[in-house]
């Protein structure tokens, strides 16, 4: 099932700073934080409290992704691209809701055991600046630049992991972009369509409730 992302434009998505990125004690955190919520949610218990560090009251944009295991198939995918919220609450909020995303039916209790979270903490959009449509896939760099486009009324986005596992070049990521937004696969060439791209720091379960890794999309 491809990965495409439910969001709430006023929780929109200048490249992810140093100062910014997670170090691998709070990618570690961050994925803990978003399990607790996914199974204190699911089983209607009290959440427990973490010790999580200076970085987590700082306000960045994140989503979170469950995925079946072993199959690694989409099973719910929210988040809060905007850095509105503190990043503790920004995953917590984003945790519980990809439990029930609506695309599926709701996470059970059962399947706790059966899934892997991932966490991505995401940077602010950057408009793509270009003089003609058409230079907007030189301006991507798969692997690394996640998208939005804004057409009037209606929005998109996708995450940078998704162009890499579909296999997709620069131009089949703004096609699919637009069909995310509910447009023709060609809106990206119209003058009043806004693209907009966006890094993201990936942290993920290796299985499930187990070890956690930062996956690298290049690698």
């Amino acid at each position: 099932m491809t990965r495409y992302f439910f969001l709430t434009w006023e929780h929109i998505l200048i490249p992810l700073s140093l100062t910014l990125m997670l170090t691998m004690e709070e990618g570690i955190k961050a994925v803990e934080l978003a399990r607790k919520a996914i199974n204190s949610h699911v089983k209607s218990e009290k959440f427990p409290l973490m010790v999580l560090g200076k970085k987590f009251d700082e306000k960045l944009g994140v989503f979170v992704t469950i995925n079946t295991y072993p199959k690694k198939e989409l099973r719910g995918c929210i988040g809060i691209p905007e850095p509105i919220k503190k990043l503790k609450d920004a995953i917590i909020d984003s945790a519980r809701s990809a439990t029930r995303d609506p695309r599926f039916s709701p996470l059970t209790i059962k399947e706790l055991d059966e899934i892997i979270v991932e966490v991505t903490i995401l940077t602010k959009p950057k408009p793509i600046e270009v003089e003609k449509p058409r230079e907007y896939p030189t301006n991507i760099e798969i692997g690394k630049d996640g998208l939005i486009i804004e057409k009037g009324w209606q929005k998109g986005l996708l995450l940078p992991q998704v162009p890499v596992e579909w296999k997709w070049n620069a131009e089949e990521f703004l096609s699919h972009l637009c069909m995310k937004a509910g447009l023709p696969p060609d809106s990206w060439f119209e003058k009043d369509a806004k693209i907009y791209k966006f890094q993201g720091q990936i942290f993920a379960e290796k299985d499930p409730n187990g070890g956690i890794e930062e996956r690298k999309m290049n690698d």
